[in-house]
């Protein structure tokens, strides 16, 4: 059989349609979208990314640097894409959203062996079976892989911050600079005061809040609406998202507090602000946003929002090769396999179409590198403690011997690894 139906076209499906192709399998790749609104995405492109524009560091010695360069080597769509969308952003890769969806899309359409179905699945179809549908799985098709997989699902709730127009941003407040030595000036700064920092704070956290519709309320640690965030404590704010250090000028030496805006299009004109994933109703968004300095009259282009993301129990689902237990022509990718991230979920991609592929094919599984970063994110998400199972990011503590005084060594064994096992993987 040389026809595979993979159902999602986010990051991880469009990498698993990408190398799927190329290798001349048909691929039946079913995305619902535009046919159905899920409430966080706006165009019907392939790969469009939702909360942030940023693909975090691309610093080899950042673990999802190195997972990066690790899916370099292994033709990423998602690396191609970024390259030509690619936006200034300091030591991160961020992208021009729509440039980055666009291109991917193009990309895969150009193929005369992709089948796009625009509809929704509730069944999985019989066949090999890619599910890479993402935190916004639907109902119907969450409860058939709780039904497969013998375990009620698990979810938490994710955010998206804001996006505002540059020319609406006052610049005789709000300045440009980078963190620390990064000199690019990247980044648009709005300092506080601590008497404006207070005033920010205490409406934050009296602001009105959007009505969750859904009864399980647990949010992921590493991406925290920001009024949670401020309920932790007076100063937390200014030792997370809205952290001076690194950041003061000689107009601004000593700035209580300082709020980050990322470029978030290839023109420049659009920013949005970093680490303001919000649950705030939109009309408390502009009012309590607006009170950030430099921002009393920013127009905004799009407010944040809360989505449910949603993952299965992985470590008692899924096989090393990331099939599933209880039926292993399915294969589970992305966020709904229990990683978390963008770079991560479309990496799980690429290794769920090689060993389906593999097993087609009647070829002996590989074993991916455990010395490497997805390497070791599928080594957590099929081994982790059941009872405890949250999704996971890439970060040095999972990955093996990599201590920060070995760290060069671990950097380019992992390296050297991947290359290998793509050499195999082609053989």
């Amino acid at each position: 059989m040389r026809e595979i139906t993979i159902i999602g076209g986010g990051l991880a499906g469009s990498e698993a349609a990408f190398f799927l192709l190329k290798r001349g399998y048909t691929v039946h790749l079913y995305e619902r979208r535009p046919l159905v609104d899920d409430g966080a995405h706006v165009t019907k492109d392939f790969g469009e990314l939702v909360c942030s524009n940023s693909l975090k560091s691309d610093r080899l010695d950042n673990a999802c640097g190195l997972l990066k360069e690790e899916m370099r080597k292994m033709d990423s769509i998602t690396m191609r894409a970024a390259e030509v969308a690619r936006v200034p952003g300091g030591n991160a890769l961020a992208v021009d959203r729509d440039v980055f969806a666009s291109e991917i899309t193009k990309e895969l359409l150009s193929f005369p062996n992709l089948i796009v179905h625009r509809e929704e699945l509730t069944k999985i179809p019989e066949g090999p079976v890619i599910v890479s549908t993402g935190p916004l799985t639907s109902g119907p098709l969450m409860e058939e892989l709780g039904n497969l997989i013998g375990e009620k699902n698990l979810s938490f709730f994710d955010a998206s911050a804001p996006i505002v127009r540059k020319d609406s941003i006052d610049f005789s407040k709000a300045y440009f600079k980078s963190r620390f030595e990064q000199d690019d000036g990247a980044y648009i700064n709005c300092p506080f005061s601590k008497e404006e920092y207070t005033n920010f704070v205490n409406e934050l956290l009296n602001a009105e809040k959007a009505l969750l519709h859904e009864f399980d309320t647990r949010y992921f640690e590493g991406c925290l609406p920001i009024e949670i965030i401020a309920s932790r404590g007076f100063e937390t704010l200014r030792h997370g998202p809205l952290k001076p250090f690194g950041l003061w000028t000689e107009e601004h030496p000593r700035a209580y507090a300082i709020a980050q805006l990322r470029q978030d299009t290839k023109l420049g004109d659009y920013y949005n602000l970093v680490g303001f994933q919000t649950n705030l109703t939109y009309p408390e968004q502009k009012r309590v946003f607006q009170m950030i300095p430099g921002l009393e009259n920013a127009v905004f282009l799009r407010y944040g929002l809360m989505h449910r993301n949603s993952y299965i129990n992985a470590p008692k689902a899924i096989n090393e090769d990331l099939s599933l237990k209880n039926k292993p022509e399915v294969y589970i990718a992305g966020q709904l396999s229990g990683v978390e991230g963008y770079v991560e979920s479309a990496a799980t991609g690429i290794i769920a179409a090689i060993n389906i592929l593999r097993k087609l094919e009647g070829k002996e599984a590989i074993k991916t590198p455990r010395c490497s970063v997805i390497g070791s994110l599928l080594d957590y998400i099929c081994h982790a403690s059941s009872k405890h199972f949250e999704p996971m990011n890439a970060n040095w503590a999972i990955v093996p011997d990599s201590a920060k005084e070995i760290r060069d060594k671990a950097i380019e064994k992992s390296l050297q690894e991947v290359e290998s096992y793509w050499v195999k993987v082609n053989e």
